[in-house]
Protein backbone atom coordinates (compact mmCIF):
# COMPACT_ATOMS: atom_id res chain seq x y z
CA UNK A 1 0.00 0.00 0.00
CA UNK A 2 1.11 3.28 -0.85
CA UNK A 3 1.05 6.51 1.76
CA UNK A 4 1.17 9.55 0.95
CA UNK A 5 3.46 12.80 2.59
CA UNK A 6 3.04 12.42 6.80
CA UNK A 7 1.60 15.52 8.67
CA UNK A 8 3.68 15.49 11.97
CA UNK A 9 1.32 18.16 13.21
CA UNK A 10 -1.49 15.77 13.31
CA UNK A 11 0.84 12.88 14.14
CA UNK A 12 1.13 14.72 17.81
CA UNK A 13 -2.58 15.49 17.50
CA UNK A 14 -3.28 11.42 17.34
CA UNK A 15 -0.60 10.82 19.67
CA UNK A 16 -2.33 13.37 22.24
CA UNK A 17 -5.81 12.28 21.74
CA UNK A 18 -5.00 8.61 22.00
CA UNK A 19 -3.13 8.76 25.22
CA UNK A 20 -5.66 10.63 26.97
CA UNK A 21 -8.54 7.65 26.87
CA UNK A 22 -5.55 5.38 27.56
CA UNK A 23 -4.57 7.24 30.45
CA UNK A 24 -8.16 7.68 32.04
CA UNK A 25 -8.03 3.51 31.94
CA UNK A 26 -4.99 2.72 34.01
CA UNK A 27 -6.06 6.12 36.33
CA UNK A 28 -9.02 4.54 37.06
CA UNK A 29 -7.77 1.03 37.32
CA UNK A 30 -5.49 2.24 39.99
CA UNK A 31 -8.13 4.11 41.94
CA UNK A 32 -9.91 0.82 41.88
CA UNK A 33 -7.44 -1.51 42.45
CA UNK A 34 -6.67 0.79 45.48
CA UNK A 35 -10.49 0.71 46.74
CA UNK A 36 -10.92 -2.92 46.42
CA UNK A 37 -8.03 -3.64 48.84
CA UNK A 38 -9.53 -1.25 51.11
CA UNK A 39 -12.92 -3.18 50.78
CA UNK A 40 -11.34 -6.68 51.16
CA UNK A 41 -11.60 -7.82 47.59
CA UNK A 42 -8.59 -9.25 46.62
CA UNK A 43 -10.46 -11.36 43.16
CA UNK A 44 -10.98 -7.85 41.91
CA UNK A 45 -7.70 -6.47 42.41
CA UNK A 46 -6.33 -9.57 40.03
CA UNK A 47 -8.50 -8.77 36.99
CA UNK A 48 -7.70 -4.64 37.35
CA UNK A 49 -4.09 -5.39 36.96
CA UNK A 50 -4.49 -7.60 34.17
CA UNK A 51 -6.74 -4.67 32.88
CA UNK A 52 -3.70 -2.39 33.53
CA UNK A 53 -1.37 -4.41 32.33
CA UNK A 54 -3.16 -4.93 28.90
CA UNK A 55 -3.25 -0.96 28.44
CA UNK A 56 0.15 -0.11 29.21
CA UNK A 57 1.46 -2.58 26.55
CA UNK A 58 -1.44 -0.47 23.87
CA UNK A 59 0.72 2.46 25.33
CA UNK A 60 3.97 1.19 24.82
CA UNK A 61 2.99 0.40 21.11
CA UNK A 62 1.59 4.01 20.64
CA UNK A 63 4.16 5.75 22.02
CA UNK A 64 6.54 3.96 19.60
CA UNK A 65 4.43 3.71 16.13
CA UNK A 66 3.18 7.49 16.45
CA UNK A 67 6.57 9.17 15.94
CA UNK A 68 6.96 10.95 12.19
CA UNK A 69 10.28 9.31 12.01
CA UNK A 70 9.08 5.70 12.96
CA UNK A 71 6.35 6.12 10.38
CA UNK A 72 8.33 6.96 7.98
CA UNK A 73 10.25 4.33 7.96
CA UNK A 74 7.31 1.63 8.42
CA UNK A 75 3.88 3.01 6.79
CA UNK A 76 2.39 0.18 8.17
CA UNK A 77 2.67 0.43 11.69
CA UNK A 78 0.09 2.84 12.14
CA UNK A 79 -2.55 -0.25 10.41
CA UNK A 80 -1.58 -2.49 13.10
CA UNK A 81 -1.70 -0.08 15.52
CA UNK A 82 -5.04 0.75 14.14
CA UNK A 83 -6.10 -3.06 14.17
CA UNK A 84 -4.50 -3.53 18.06
CA UNK A 85 -6.41 -0.11 19.37
CA UNK A 86 -9.55 -1.79 18.18
CA UNK A 87 -9.03 -4.99 19.68
CA UNK A 88 -8.15 -3.43 22.65
CA UNK A 89 -11.39 -1.34 22.63
CA UNK A 90 -13.14 -4.52 22.53
CA UNK A 91 -11.36 -6.41 25.12
CA UNK A 92 -11.35 -3.34 28.11
CA UNK A 93 -15.31 -2.27 27.41
CA UNK A 94 -16.18 -6.15 27.70
CA UNK A 95 -14.17 -6.47 30.54
CA UNK A 96 -14.85 -3.57 32.34
CA UNK A 97 -18.81 -4.51 31.47
CA UNK A 98 -18.04 -8.06 33.11
CA UNK A 99 -16.46 -6.80 35.99
CA UNK A 100 -19.82 -4.21 36.42
CA UNK A 101 -22.28 -6.97 36.56
CA UNK A 102 -20.00 -8.72 39.47
CA UNK A 103 -19.87 -5.38 41.58
CA UNK A 104 -23.50 -4.59 40.81
CA UNK A 105 -24.10 -8.12 43.03
CA UNK A 106 -22.07 -6.86 45.63
CA UNK A 107 -22.86 -5.18 48.92
CA UNK A 108 -23.51 -1.67 48.24
CA UNK A 109 -22.49 -2.32 44.77
CA UNK A 110 -19.27 -0.60 44.83
CA UNK A 111 -17.07 0.74 41.98
CA UNK A 112 -20.14 0.63 39.83
CA UNK A 113 -19.13 4.15 38.02
CA UNK A 114 -15.57 4.35 37.62
CA UNK A 115 -15.93 0.89 35.70
CA UNK A 116 -18.66 2.89 33.69
CA UNK A 117 -15.72 5.41 32.65
CA UNK A 118 -12.76 2.56 32.09
CA UNK A 119 -15.87 1.16 29.64
CA UNK A 120 -16.13 4.62 28.45
CA UNK A 121 -13.15 5.34 27.62
CA UNK A 122 -12.20 2.06 26.27
CA UNK A 123 -15.15 2.67 23.26
CA UNK A 124 -13.38 5.99 23.34
CA UNK A 125 -10.17 4.68 22.00
CA UNK A 126 -11.98 2.64 19.54
CA UNK A 127 -13.92 5.26 18.19
CA UNK A 128 -11.11 7.71 17.52
CA UNK A 129 -8.47 5.55 16.33
CA UNK A 130 -9.74 5.78 12.59
CA UNK A 131 -10.29 8.86 11.94
CA UNK A 132 -6.95 10.55 14.36
CA UNK A 133 -4.58 7.58 12.39
CA UNK A 134 -5.71 8.27 9.29
CA UNK A 135 -5.85 12.18 9.46
CA UNK A 136 -1.63 11.57 9.99
CA UNK A 137 -1.40 11.36 5.67
CA UNK A 138 -2.05 13.41 3.64
CA UNK A 139 -4.53 11.98 1.81
CA UNK A 140 -5.91 9.96 4.47
CA UNK A 141 -5.30 6.22 4.43
CA UNK A 142 -8.44 4.77 3.00
CA UNK A 143 -6.90 1.10 4.69
CA UNK A 144 -7.93 2.97 7.90
CA UNK A 145 -11.54 4.18 7.18
CA UNK A 146 -13.10 0.35 7.91
CA UNK A 147 -11.66 0.24 11.00
CA UNK A 148 -14.59 2.42 12.14
CA UNK A 149 -17.44 0.13 11.36
CA UNK A 150 -16.12 -1.63 14.51
CA UNK A 151 -15.47 0.84 16.62
CA UNK A 152 -18.68 0.51 18.05
CA UNK A 153 -18.97 -3.31 18.97
CA UNK A 154 -17.32 -2.41 22.44
CA UNK A 155 -18.19 -6.28 23.87
CA UNK A 156 -17.09 -8.06 20.76
CA UNK A 157 -20.62 -8.83 20.50
CA UNK A 158 -21.87 -7.02 17.77
CA UNK A 159 -23.67 -4.65 20.11
CA UNK A 160 -22.59 -1.81 22.05
CA UNK A 161 -23.53 -2.57 25.90
CA UNK A 162 -24.88 0.44 27.96
CA UNK A 163 -25.71 0.70 31.41
CA UNK A 164 -27.16 2.78 34.36
CA UNK A 165 -24.69 5.52 35.46
CA UNK A 166 -25.23 5.86 39.18
CA UNK A 167 -24.94 9.45 40.68
CA UNK A 168 -21.52 10.11 42.20
CA UNK A 169 -22.00 8.46 45.40
CA UNK A 170 -18.68 9.44 46.56
CA UNK A 171 -18.55 13.37 46.06
CA UNK A 172 -19.94 16.55 46.91
CA UNK A 173 -20.80 19.57 45.87
CA UNK A 174 -20.32 22.82 47.58
CA UNK A 175 -20.06 26.22 46.89
CA UNK A 176 -21.90 28.86 44.74
CA UNK A 177 -24.61 27.51 42.28
CA UNK A 178 -22.41 27.61 39.45
CA UNK A 179 -19.32 26.63 40.90
CA UNK A 180 -18.41 22.44 41.45
CA UNK A 181 -16.29 22.23 44.14
CA UNK A 182 -15.84 18.45 44.85
CA UNK A 183 -14.39 16.46 47.84
CA UNK A 184 -14.33 12.74 48.92
CA UNK A 185 -16.88 11.76 51.83
CA UNK A 186 -14.87 9.23 53.11
CA UNK A 187 -11.52 10.28 52.24
CA UNK A 188 -9.07 10.28 55.48
CA UNK A 189 -8.35 13.67 57.20
CA UNK A 190 -8.23 16.57 55.40
CA UNK A 191 -5.28 17.80 53.28
CA UNK A 192 -5.19 21.59 53.03
CA UNK A 193 -6.04 22.78 49.41
CA UNK A 194 -8.19 23.98 46.92
CA UNK A 195 -7.11 22.67 43.61
CA UNK A 196 -8.65 24.24 40.13
CA UNK A 197 -8.67 21.39 37.19
CA UNK A 198 -9.17 23.01 33.80
CA UNK A 199 -9.48 20.33 31.16
CA UNK A 200 -11.95 20.65 28.40
CA UNK A 201 -12.02 16.53 28.60
CA UNK A 202 -15.05 15.67 31.17
CA UNK A 203 -13.30 12.18 31.87
CA UNK A 204 -10.04 13.86 32.58
CA UNK A 205 -11.76 15.90 35.22
CA UNK A 206 -13.28 13.01 36.44
CA UNK A 207 -9.95 10.86 37.05
CA UNK A 208 -8.40 13.89 38.86
CA UNK A 209 -11.17 14.59 40.71
CA UNK A 210 -11.40 11.37 41.94
CA UNK A 211 -7.49 10.68 42.37
CA UNK A 212 -7.36 14.51 44.38
CA UNK A 213 -10.53 14.21 46.38
CA UNK A 214 -8.93 10.73 47.88
CA UNK A 215 -5.82 12.96 48.82
CA UNK A 216 -8.22 14.83 50.89
CA UNK A 217 -7.95 17.99 48.52
CA UNK A 218 -11.44 20.22 47.35
CA UNK A 219 -11.42 19.90 43.86
CA UNK A 220 -13.06 22.63 41.40
CA UNK A 221 -13.33 22.01 38.01
CA UNK A 222 -13.40 23.95 34.57
CA UNK A 223 -13.92 22.88 31.00
CA UNK A 224 -12.56 25.75 29.41
CA UNK A 225 -10.01 28.67 29.38
CA UNK A 226 -12.12 31.49 30.03
CA UNK A 227 -14.65 29.56 32.77
CA UNK A 228 -11.16 28.91 34.33
CA UNK A 229 -10.11 32.90 34.81
CA UNK A 230 -13.93 33.56 35.30
CA UNK A 231 -13.05 31.13 38.55
CA UNK A 232 -10.04 32.96 39.42
CA UNK A 233 -11.18 36.19 39.25
CA UNK A 234 -14.16 35.31 42.02
CA UNK A 235 -12.53 32.20 44.35
CA UNK A 236 -8.77 31.82 46.08
CA UNK A 237 -7.01 28.46 45.09
CA UNK A 238 -4.36 27.20 46.04
CA UNK A 239 -2.76 25.46 42.71
CA UNK A 240 -4.02 24.96 38.74
CA UNK A 241 -3.85 21.94 36.85
CA UNK A 242 -3.84 23.44 33.78
CA UNK A 243 -4.74 21.17 30.48
CA UNK A 244 -2.42 22.73 27.32
CA UNK A 245 -4.83 21.65 24.50
CA UNK A 246 -8.14 23.05 24.80
CA UNK A 247 -10.46 24.73 22.36
CA UNK A 248 -11.10 28.90 21.82
CA UNK A 249 -8.73 29.27 25.09
CA UNK A 250 -5.45 27.42 25.50
CA UNK A 251 -3.50 26.64 28.24
CA UNK A 252 -0.81 28.45 27.33
CA UNK A 253 -3.14 31.72 26.89
CA UNK A 254 -4.73 31.09 30.62
CA UNK A 255 -1.00 30.72 31.77
CA UNK A 256 -0.25 34.30 30.12
CA UNK A 257 -3.50 35.59 31.54
CA UNK A 258 -2.87 34.90 34.79
CA UNK A 259 0.71 35.90 34.92
CA UNK A 260 -0.24 39.26 33.65
CA UNK A 261 -2.49 39.23 36.92
CA UNK A 262 -0.69 40.91 39.60
CA UNK A 263 -3.36 38.88 41.76
CA UNK A 264 -2.73 35.54 40.31
CA UNK A 265 0.68 35.68 38.97
CA UNK A 266 1.96 33.89 41.81
CA UNK A 267 -0.63 31.13 41.90
CA UNK A 268 1.28 27.94 40.98
CA UNK A 269 0.42 26.26 37.93
CA UNK A 270 1.22 22.67 36.80
CA UNK A 271 0.52 22.35 33.00
CA UNK A 272 -0.76 19.06 32.23
CA UNK A 273 -1.27 17.56 28.88
CA UNK A 274 -1.06 14.40 26.76
CA UNK A 275 2.22 15.80 25.02
CA UNK A 276 5.52 14.82 26.05
CA UNK A 277 7.82 16.75 23.79
CA UNK A 278 10.60 18.65 24.80
CA UNK A 279 10.13 22.47 23.53
CA UNK A 280 6.16 22.39 25.02
CA UNK A 281 7.19 21.99 28.33
CA UNK A 282 10.28 24.54 27.70
CA UNK A 283 7.45 26.93 26.36
CA UNK A 284 5.33 26.20 29.77
CA UNK A 285 7.92 26.51 32.25
CA UNK A 286 9.43 29.93 30.37
CA UNK A 287 5.71 31.07 30.44
CA UNK A 288 5.33 30.80 34.60
CA UNK A 289 4.21 27.26 35.07
CA UNK A 290 5.35 25.53 38.19
CA UNK A 291 5.66 21.84 36.94
CA UNK A 292 4.39 20.22 33.31
CA UNK A 293 3.00 16.56 33.93
CA UNK A 294 2.14 14.44 31.20
CA UNK A 295 -0.54 11.81 30.89
CA UNK A 296 -1.29 9.57 32.44
CA UNK A 297 -0.15 10.38 35.41
CA UNK A 298 1.85 8.32 37.70
CA UNK A 299 -0.12 8.77 41.17
CA UNK A 300 3.30 9.10 43.25
CA UNK A 301 4.75 11.46 41.14
CA UNK A 302 1.50 13.41 40.84
CA UNK A 303 1.23 13.94 44.59
CA UNK A 304 4.39 14.66 44.80
CA UNK A 305 4.45 17.50 42.02
CA UNK A 306 1.36 18.97 44.06
CA UNK A 307 2.86 18.65 47.41
CA UNK A 308 5.75 20.40 46.58
CA UNK A 309 3.73 23.13 44.75
CA UNK A 310 1.63 23.26 47.79
CA UNK A 311 4.46 23.58 50.25
CA UNK A 312 5.99 26.62 48.04
CA UNK A 313 3.23 28.88 47.83
CA UNK A 314 2.27 28.28 52.09
CA UNK A 315 6.13 29.25 52.18
CA UNK A 316 5.32 31.73 49.90
CA UNK A 317 2.39 33.18 51.83
CA UNK A 318 3.73 32.91 55.12
CA UNK A 319 6.72 35.02 53.31
CA UNK A 320 3.92 37.81 51.68
CA UNK A 321 2.39 37.18 55.66
CA UNK A 322 5.68 38.72 57.31
CA UNK A 323 5.88 40.84 54.65
CA UNK A 324 2.19 42.48 55.20
CA UNK A 325 3.29 42.57 59.08
CA UNK A 326 6.56 44.09 58.45
CA UNK A 327 4.54 47.18 56.17
CA UNK A 328 2.48 47.13 58.68
CA UNK A 329 5.14 47.85 61.30
CA UNK A 330 6.77 50.39 59.40
CA UNK A 331 3.61 52.08 58.84
CA UNK A 332 2.65 52.30 62.78
CA UNK A 333 6.38 53.36 63.22
CA UNK A 334 6.25 55.90 60.28
CA UNK A 335 2.97 57.57 61.92
CA UNK A 336 4.28 57.23 65.47
CA UNK A 337 7.94 58.96 63.84
CA UNK A 338 5.27 61.85 61.95
CA UNK A 339 3.35 62.54 65.60
CA UNK A 340 7.12 63.72 66.87
CA UNK A 341 8.66 64.89 63.51
CA UNK A 342 7.43 66.76 61.02
CA UNK A 343 7.63 64.98 57.16
CA UNK A 344 10.55 66.42 56.09
CA UNK A 345 12.78 66.31 58.76
CA UNK A 346 11.67 62.43 59.23
CA UNK A 347 12.57 62.17 55.93
CA UNK A 348 15.75 63.43 56.34
CA UNK A 349 16.39 61.26 59.17
CA UNK A 350 15.66 58.32 57.65
CA UNK A 351 17.86 59.09 54.37
CA UNK A 352 20.56 58.82 56.62
CA UNK A 353 21.23 62.41 58.08
CA UNK A 354 22.51 62.05 61.63
CA UNK A 355 22.19 65.60 62.63
CA UNK A 356 20.31 68.13 61.54
CA UNK A 357 20.05 72.04 62.36
CA UNK A 358 18.29 74.43 60.13
CA UNK A 359 19.33 78.43 60.13
CA UNK A 360 15.45 79.92 58.92
CA UNK A 361 15.44 83.64 58.20
CA UNK A 362 11.89 84.00 58.03
CA UNK A 363 9.49 82.21 60.27
CA UNK A 364 6.31 83.03 62.68
CA UNK A 365 6.13 81.31 66.20
CA UNK A 366 2.61 81.07 68.23
CA UNK A 367 2.47 80.35 71.72
CA UNK A 368 -1.27 79.80 73.20
CA UNK A 369 -1.55 79.63 77.36
CA UNK A 370 -4.70 78.69 79.32
CA UNK A 371 -5.86 81.46 81.25
CA UNK A 372 -5.80 80.19 85.01
CA UNK A 373 -4.82 76.87 84.94
CA UNK A 374 -3.27 76.79 88.14
CA UNK A 375 -6.54 77.21 89.98
CA UNK A 376 -9.01 75.19 87.69
CA UNK A 377 -6.38 72.10 87.96
CA UNK A 378 -7.01 72.01 91.66
CA UNK A 379 -10.68 71.90 91.36
CA UNK A 380 -11.00 69.30 88.66
CA UNK A 381 -9.51 65.37 88.91
CA UNK A 382 -6.59 64.55 87.23
CA UNK A 383 -8.59 62.32 85.08
CA UNK A 384 -10.80 65.46 83.65
CA UNK A 385 -7.80 67.60 83.70
CA UNK A 386 -6.38 65.33 81.35
CA UNK A 387 -9.39 64.82 79.04
CA UNK A 388 -10.20 68.58 78.56
CA UNK A 389 -6.73 69.46 77.60
CA UNK A 390 -6.80 66.27 75.14
CA UNK A 391 -10.15 67.69 73.50
CA UNK A 392 -8.50 71.24 73.63
CA UNK A 393 -5.10 70.43 71.94
CA UNK A 394 -6.64 68.06 69.82
CA UNK A 395 -8.77 71.32 68.77
CA UNK A 396 -5.71 73.09 67.75
CA UNK A 397 -3.78 70.37 66.10
CA UNK A 398 -6.52 69.89 63.30
CA UNK A 399 -6.81 74.03 62.92
CA UNK A 400 -3.19 73.72 62.44
CA UNK A 401 -2.86 71.21 60.23
CA UNK A 402 -5.88 73.14 58.11
CA UNK A 403 -3.61 76.07 58.07
CA UNK A 404 -0.44 73.79 57.13
CA UNK A 405 1.55 74.84 60.09
CA UNK A 406 3.65 72.82 62.05
CA UNK A 407 2.91 71.94 65.75
CA UNK A 408 6.70 71.93 67.84
CA UNK A 409 5.13 71.10 71.30
CA UNK A 410 3.34 71.17 74.31
CA UNK A 411 4.90 72.66 77.53
CA UNK A 412 2.20 71.59 80.31
CA UNK A 413 -1.25 74.32 79.54
CA UNK A 414 0.88 76.14 76.89
CA UNK A 415 0.74 74.97 73.04
CA UNK A 416 3.73 76.07 70.41
CA UNK A 417 3.09 76.75 66.66
CA UNK A 418 6.02 77.92 63.93
CA UNK A 419 4.68 78.94 60.69
CA UNK A 420 7.78 78.78 57.62
CA UNK A 421 9.08 75.51 58.25
CA UNK A 422 10.49 73.38 58.25
CA UNK A 423 9.41 74.23 54.17
CA UNK A 424 9.74 77.97 54.11
CA UNK A 425 6.64 79.36 52.98
CA UNK A 426 5.88 83.22 52.31
CA UNK A 427 2.95 83.81 54.08
CA UNK A 428 3.68 82.20 57.34
CA UNK A 429 2.40 85.41 59.67
CA UNK A 430 -0.78 85.36 57.53
CA UNK A 431 -1.31 81.53 58.28
CA UNK A 432 -0.64 81.79 61.82
CA UNK A 433 -3.03 85.00 62.10
CA UNK A 434 -5.85 82.95 60.70
CA UNK A 435 -4.68 80.10 62.92
CA UNK A 436 -4.95 82.32 66.05
CA UNK A 437 -8.27 83.90 65.21
CA UNK A 438 -9.57 80.26 64.36
CA UNK A 439 -8.26 79.23 68.00
CA UNK A 440 -10.16 81.85 69.65
CA UNK A 441 -13.18 81.26 68.22
CA UNK A 442 -12.91 77.11 68.81
CA UNK A 443 -12.44 78.08 72.68
CA UNK A 444 -15.47 80.58 72.78
CA UNK A 445 -17.68 78.32 71.17
CA UNK A 446 -16.86 74.69 72.16
CA UNK A 447 -15.42 75.41 75.67
CA UNK A 448 -16.58 78.73 76.87
CA UNK A 449 -20.11 77.82 78.10
CA UNK A 450 -18.98 74.12 79.39
CA UNK A 451 -18.87 73.32 83.68
CA UNK A 452 -15.15 74.59 83.24
CA UNK A 453 -14.75 77.55 81.13
CA UNK A 454 -11.56 77.83 79.73
CA UNK A 455 -9.97 81.24 78.15
CA UNK A 456 -6.56 81.40 76.57
CA UNK A 457 -4.26 84.26 76.14
CA UNK A 458 -1.77 84.32 72.40
CA UNK A 459 1.41 85.88 71.63
CA UNK A 460 2.78 86.03 68.37
CA UNK A 461 6.25 87.07 66.89
CA UNK A 462 8.12 86.81 63.47
CA UNK A 463 11.51 86.68 62.58
CA UNK A 464 14.80 84.38 62.23
CA UNK A 465 15.03 80.97 64.51
CA UNK A 466 17.61 78.09 64.21
CA UNK A 467 15.62 74.82 64.39
CA UNK A 468 17.13 71.28 64.81
CA UNK A 469 16.34 67.63 66.43
CA UNK A 470 17.85 66.99 69.57
CA UNK A 471 17.94 63.60 71.45
CA UNK A 472 18.72 60.01 70.02
CA UNK A 473 16.88 57.86 71.84
CA UNK A 474 13.12 60.04 71.97
CA UNK A 475 13.58 62.53 69.56
CA UNK A 476 12.40 66.22 69.67
CA UNK A 477 12.66 68.87 66.71
CA UNK A 478 12.27 72.31 68.59
CA UNK A 479 13.35 75.96 67.94
CA UNK A 480 14.92 78.45 69.60
CA UNK A 481 16.23 81.75 69.09
CA UNK A 482 15.15 85.72 70.11
CA UNK A 483 12.12 85.27 68.21
CA UNK A 484 11.03 82.30 70.13
CA UNK A 485 11.13 84.42 73.55
CA UNK A 486 10.14 87.47 72.28
CA UNK A 487 6.51 85.29 70.96
CA UNK A 488 6.52 84.30 74.54
CA UNK A 489 6.80 87.48 76.26
CA UNK A 490 3.66 88.60 73.87
CA UNK A 491 1.65 85.82 75.43
CA UNK A 492 2.76 86.07 78.91
CA UNK A 493 2.16 89.55 78.71
CA UNK A 494 -1.09 89.87 76.85
CA UNK A 495 -4.83 90.28 77.76
CA UNK A 496 -7.08 87.03 78.50
CA UNK A 497 -8.64 85.86 75.33
CA UNK A 498 -6.86 88.21 73.00
CA UNK A 499 -3.89 87.68 70.32
CA UNK A 500 -1.10 90.10 70.97
CA UNK A 501 1.64 89.81 68.44
CA UNK A 502 5.18 92.09 68.04
CA UNK A 503 5.68 95.12 65.54
CA UNK A 504 7.30 92.61 63.09
CA UNK A 505 4.77 90.33 63.36
CA UNK A 506 2.26 93.56 62.81
CA UNK A 507 4.58 94.65 59.79
CA UNK A 508 3.74 91.69 57.55
CA UNK A 509 -0.13 91.47 58.43
CA UNK A 510 -0.72 95.12 59.07
CA UNK A 511 -2.60 95.74 55.60
CA UNK A 512 -4.82 92.44 56.05
CA UNK A 513 -6.07 92.56 59.64
CA UNK A 514 -7.33 94.96 62.16
CA UNK A 515 -5.46 96.01 65.06
CA UNK A 516 -5.33 97.80 68.09
CA UNK A 517 -1.98 99.54 69.57
CA UNK A 518 -0.60 98.74 72.86
CA UNK A 519 2.90 99.91 74.64
CA UNK A 520 4.24 97.10 76.83
CA UNK A 521 6.34 98.51 80.11
CA UNK A 522 9.80 96.82 81.14
CA UNK A 523 9.17 93.31 79.45
CA UNK A 524 11.46 90.99 80.95
CA UNK A 525 14.86 91.02 79.16
CA UNK A 526 12.86 93.04 76.41
CA UNK A 527 12.67 96.45 78.02
CA UNK A 528 9.42 98.95 76.93
CA UNK A 529 8.06 97.30 73.87
CA UNK A 530 5.23 98.24 71.40
CA UNK A 531 2.51 95.44 70.36
CA UNK A 532 -0.19 94.92 68.72
CA UNK A 533 -3.73 93.54 68.97
CA UNK A 534 -5.03 91.23 66.52
CA UNK A 535 -8.70 91.70 66.50
CA UNK A 536 -10.18 90.54 63.68
CA UNK A 537 -10.07 90.43 59.49
CA UNK A 538 -10.35 93.80 57.26
CA UNK A 539 -13.55 92.03 55.80
CA UNK A 540 -14.94 92.02 59.53
CA UNK A 541 -15.26 94.77 61.72
CA UNK A 542 -12.36 95.23 64.57
CA UNK A 543 -9.62 97.86 66.03
CA UNK A 544 -7.67 100.09 63.57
Amino acid sequence: MGHARIIPQQVGIARHDLRNPLGEILGFADILADEARELGHPDLILELQALSRATEEIFGQLNQTLVPDHLLARPDASDELGRALQQFSQDIAGAATALHARCAQLPGQPFLEDLVRIRDSAINVGEQAPPLLASMFEPALSALDGLAQDAGNADGSGETVFFHRPAAAVMVAAGSEDTTFLTRLEAGPSVSGTILVVDDTESNRALLTRRLSREGFTVVLAENGRRALDLLARHAFDLVLLDILMPEMNGHQVLTAMKADVALRHLPVIMISGLDDLDTLVRCIEGGAEDYLTKPFDPILLRARIGACLDKKRLRDKEQDLLRQVREAQAQSEALLLNILPRAIADRLKAGESTIVDHLPEVTVLFADLVGFTELSARISGTEMVHLLDELFTTFDHLAQAQGLEKIKTIGDAYMVVGGLPIPRPDHAQAIAELALNMIHAVEERFGGGAFPLQIRIGINSGPVVAGVIGRNKFSYDVWGDTVNLASRMESHGVTGTIQVSEATHRRIASQYHFIRRELVQVKGKGDLTAWLLTGRRDQPGGT
